[in-house]
C-alpha cells in the first residue's frame, strides 16, 4: 500500500520558512536602497555641494544633520508595512519645510524673510528643531509599546446602517447650505475661478474680515469648504464599497452634486496650495485606503510635488497685473525665495522673545484654541504668532509662517516644547494604530 503523499505546504508554512516572496516584498526590496539613500543621502549632499555665498558654520551643518535625519525618517514611513498618514505627513512637512527647502537658503545665502536676529538663534532654532523631532520619535515608540485594548473587554454593538446614512445625509445638507452661503456671501461662483486675492477681497467687503484679526475669513471659509469636502468623501466611499449605493440614483445624483460643488469651493485657483494638496491626498487615500503602493507612491511623488512643483504652483495667488513669475536657472533658488520661511520665523521668534517679551505660557496656545472668540468680546485676544512676529520685525507683509515648534517653545520655552511635540508623537501613533 502506498503511503499518501506529503500534503502540499500551506502559504503560512512557506511564508514561515521564507520560500514565498510576495510581490510587496520585491518592491520593498527593490525600493529601499536606492530611496533611503536618496531621501537620506543623495539629495542632502546634492543640495549642500551647490555652489553659493552661504556660511558653511555650525547652523550649516546642523542643518545638514537634520535634513539626513528627516530623510531617514521619511524613508522609513515610505517603506514601512504599515501605512501611517500623519507620521508620513509630519516627516514629509519636516523633511522639505525645515530640511531640504532651508538647506538650500543655507547653500545659497538667500532668505524669504529676512532673519533679523544674530546667527546663533538661528543655530538654536535648527537645533530646536532636532530636539522636537527626536521628542516626536519619543512619544511614537511609547505609543508602539501602549496595549491595542483590554482583553475579555465588551464589545461596542455596531450602530445601525440607517443612523449611519442619517447622519450622512444632515452633513450633507450642511455642507450645501454652507457652501452656498459661502458663494453667495463672494457675489456668485464667478470669484472662485478668478485668483486667491479676489476671494480676500470678496470675504473683506463682505464685512467677515478685518485688520486686527482672521477669525471672520477662517471661519468663512472653513464652513464653506471643509464639509463639502467630508461629505463627497464619505460618498465617494459608501460607492466604491457598496453595491447597494452603486444602484440607487439618489446616491448617484448626491455625489455628483458634491463634486460640482467642490469644483466651486476646493478648486486650485481659489485656495491656498496646502488645501488643495490635502483635498488631493485625502481623495487619493479614500479611494485606494489599504494600498501600500498607492500610499508610498503618493508620500515619494509628494518630496517632486514639494521640490519642482510647489513653488511655481502659485499661478493664481494673485491677479495679472500683479503676478510675477518666477525666474530663475537653479532649481535651488525657488526653495530660497519663496515659501519656506519656516526656520527662519522660528529664528526669529526666539529673537523677538528674547529682545523683550519672553515666554508667554500658553497665552497664543488659548488664543489658537479659542480664535472664534470676537475681538468685542476678547479685546486682549492675542495675535497670530507670525502676524506678532511680523510687526515687531517691521515687515509689510505679515503673513508669516509660524510652526509648532515656535508656537510651543514661544509659550512653554524648550521643555514645553519638547513635551508638546512628544505628545504629538504619541497621538500620531495612535491614530495611525487605529487606521490600520
Amino acid at each position: 500500500m502506498k503511503a499518501a503523499p506529503p500534503a502540499p505546504p500551506t502559504p503560512a508554512d512557506e511564508a514561515q520558512w521564507g520560500r514565498v516572496t510576495t510581490p510587496r516584498t520585491l518592491l520593498s526590496r527593490a525600493l529601499s536602497v536606492p530611496l533611503a539613500l536618496g531621501f537620506t543621502v543623495f539629495l542632502p549632499v546634492f543640495v549642500a555641494a551647490q555652489s553659493g555665498d552661504g556660511q558653511e558654520d555650525a547652523a550649516f551643518w546642523l542643518q545638514l544633520v537634520l535634513t539626513m535625519y528627516a530623510g531617514a525618517r521619511l524613508s522609513a514611513m515610505v517603506l514601512t508595512s504599515r501605512r501611517k498618514l500623519l507620521q508620513g505627513s509630519f516627516w514629509l512637512f519636516v523633511y522639505m519645510a525645515m530640511g531640504v527647502a532651508p538647506l538650500a537658503q543655507a547653500v545659497l545665502g538667500r532668505v524669504p524673510t529676512p532673519v533679523v536676529g544674530p546667527r546663533s538663534d538661528l543655530t538654536l532654532a535648527i537645533g530646536l528643531v532636532l530636539l522636537g523631532c527626536t521628542a516626536f520619535d519619543v512619544g511614537v515608540l511609547l505609543a508602539r509599546h501602549r496595549p491595542a485594548g483590554r482583553a475579555g473587554g465588551s464589545q461596542k454593538e455596531p450602530r445601525p446602517v440607517m443612523a449611519h446614512r442619517r447622519r450622512l445625509q444632515l452633513l450633507t445638507a450642511i455642507a450645501f447650505v454652507c457652501s452656498a452661503a459661502f458663494i453667495v456671501k463672494l457675489g456668485g461662483p464667478a470669484v472662485f475661478f478668478s485668483s486667491r486675492q479676489e476671494i480676500i477681497a470678496g470675504i473683506q467687503d463682505a464685512g467677515v474680515s478685518n485688520g486686527d484679526g482672521q477669525a471672520g475669513q477662517a471661519l468663512l471659509r472653513g464652513f464653506g469648504t471643509v464639509p463639502a469636502l467630508l461629505a463627497m468623501l464619505l460618498y465617494t466611499r459608501w460607492l466604491v464599497t457598496s453595491t447597494y449605493a452603486r444602484r440607487k440614483v439618489s446616491v448617484i445624483v448626491t455625489w455628483a452634486a458634491l463634486i460640482a460643488l467642490n469644483l466651486v469651493v476646493n478648486n486650485p485657483i481659489s485656495n491656498p496650495r496646502y488645501w488643495f494638496l490635502t483635498v488631493m491626498f485625502a481623495m487619493l487615500f479614500t479611494l485606494f485606503p489599504v494600498s501600500a503602493a498607492m500610499y508610498r507612491v503618493a508620500l515619494s511623488m509628494a518630496v517632486v510635488v514639494a521640490l519642482l512643483v510647489f513653488p511655481f504652483a502659485d499661478r493664481f495667488r494673485y491677479d495679472e497685473k500683479n503676478y510675477k513669475p518666477v525666474e530663475t536657472t537653479s532649481f535651488l533658488e525657488p526653495m530660497a525665495l519663496k515659501d519656506y520661511d519656516q526656520i527662519g520665523m522660528f529664528a526669529n521668534t526666539i529673537t523677538f522673545a528674547d529682545s523683550g517679551p519672553g515666554h508667554f505660557y500658553g497665552r497664543q496656545l488659548a488664543g489658537s484654541v479659542f480664535f472664534a472668540v470676537p475681538r468685542s468680546v476678547w479685546p486682549g485676544k492675542p495675535r497670530d504668532t507670525g502676524v506678532m512676529v511680523g510687526q515687531w520685525m517691521g515687515t509689510v507683509n505679515t503673513n508669516l509662517s509660524s510652526p509648532i515648534w515656535a508656537e510651543l517653545w514661544l509659550d512653554f520655552g524648550p521643555l514645553g516644547m519638547g513635551a508638546g511635540l512628544l505628545a504629538i508623537g504619541y497621538a500620531a501613533a495612535r491614530v495611525d494604530r487605529r487606521y490600520a
